[in-house]
């Protein structure tokens, strides 16, 4: 599935700027994500979060999670709005049931419910405009008694982030190891104020610290909203 033309028309510039980051860092992706994250607290964090059934990912990246998700899931749909990310990730996950779908997430619309929809690293790119539509979608692709997971920065990560003081929206300057500069939103949440934006929402969340620098999330709508 494709965004349409008429949407892509309709991408904000902080959207376009930000998926054209991550084109541009497909071929380096790996090694810089490796880089930025502890992978390996991350990954037995994410084997104690309820993931299960029919699963999307959004943001799925060159498939880190994926290979990950793949293993507990009944049906696996991955999602990225980089076509460079998803000719990766479909490659490596030749073999495979999963299905990928290139969209935009802020103009997707999901054509399925989902048990479980996770992502990684993605909430803290969605800016605060955004985030109550955006949560808003998760509650339209949830199946009945399905849950939100997911994994991100903490607001400790702010120490080495570079912001861009004029942007409308928070967003944080990144170079590439080719030298090329580009913008991406950053917001950074620490677990009491996201709890609570997430239950101005309509939503009930419990999130744990791991270490110094990121957090695992459970969301799932209270009932009657």
């Amino acid at each position: 599935m494709h965004a349409t033309r008429e949407q892509v028309a309709e991408q904000p510039d902080w959207s376009q700027r930000q998926i054209a980051y991550y084109r541009a860092r497909a071929a380096e992706y790996d090694s810089a994500y490796d880089e930025r994250t502890n992978m390996p607290r991350l990954v037995e964090a994410l084997n104690e979060l309820p993931i299960s059934d029919d699963v999307l990912e959004v943001a799925c990246g060159t498939r880190q999670w994926t290979q990950l998700l793949a293993n507990r899931a009944r049906i696996l749909t991955a999602l990225d709005a980089a076509p460079e990310m998803l000719r990766i990730a479909r490659a490596r996950m030749r073999g495979t049931t999963t299905r990928f779908i290139e969209a935009d997430i802020f103009a997707w619309e999901p054509d399925r419910q989902y048990d479980t929809v996770f992502f990684a690293f993605w909430l803290s790119h969605v800016p605060p405009v955004e985030m109550k539509a955006f949560w808003n979608l998760l509650r339209w692709a949830l199946a009945p008694g399905g849950c939100v997971v997911f994994l991100d920065d903490s607001s400790a990560k702010a120490e080495i982030e570079e912001p861009v003081t004029e942007a409308q929206v928070p967003t944080v300057r990144r170079i590439l190891a080719e030298g090329s500069h580009h913008h991406a939103v950053k917001v950074l949440h620490d677990a009491p104020g996201l709890i609570s934006r997430l239950n101005d929402l309509g939503w009930e969340a419990h999130i744990e610290p791991i270490g110094d620098f990121h957090f695992a999330g459970i969301a799932r709508p209270r009932e009657g909203e």
